[in-house]
């Protein structure tokens, strides 16, 4: 199931308000790959799903109670982890302490991006910090 199909099952229709859709992958340490250069990658990935990167992050309404949501979505380079994945669902969690009282994550994590090095070690580091923080907050 898409991303798009989950938040339309789960959240209130109309209430569907999408945040950080402009954060994008780069290649900071200029991945070589003799197949494919991982910018062309990232662009396939984004035509053939319409997404950015691998999560949708906003907010919404489930039976009336506002939710931040973090939905990610398999099809995009099979949900792997990069910096905007890792930045995406941190600033979503941020925003659920902040402003409102739920968090939704659906996780379809099949680990972390190799042509982001350990830059995407450091996002599960992060991530993990934050829902643990904001779990006891």
């Amino acid at each position: 199931m898409s991303s798009s199909d989950r938040i339309e099952l789960s959240i209130d229709p109309g209430t569907w308000d999408p945040m950080d859709e402009d954060m994008v992958s780069l290649d900071p340490i200029g991945f070589h790959s003799e197949e494919e250069p991982y910018k062309d990658r990232i662009d396939s990935y984004q035509r053939k799903t319409g997404l950015t990167e691998a999560v949708q992050t906003g907010i919404g309404q489930l039976n009336g109670i506002p939710v931040a949501i973090g939905v990610m979505d398999f099809q995009f380079m099979g949900c792997s982890m990069g910096l905007i994945v890792g930045e995406k669902i941190t600033c979503s969690s941020l925003l659920r302490t902040l402003l409102i009282n739920f968090y939704l994550l659906y996780s379809a994590l099949l680990g972390v991006r190799i042509q982001k090095g350990s830059l995407s070690l450091i996002q599960m580091a992060k991530i993990s910090f934050a829902l643990y923080y904001y779990q006891y907050k």
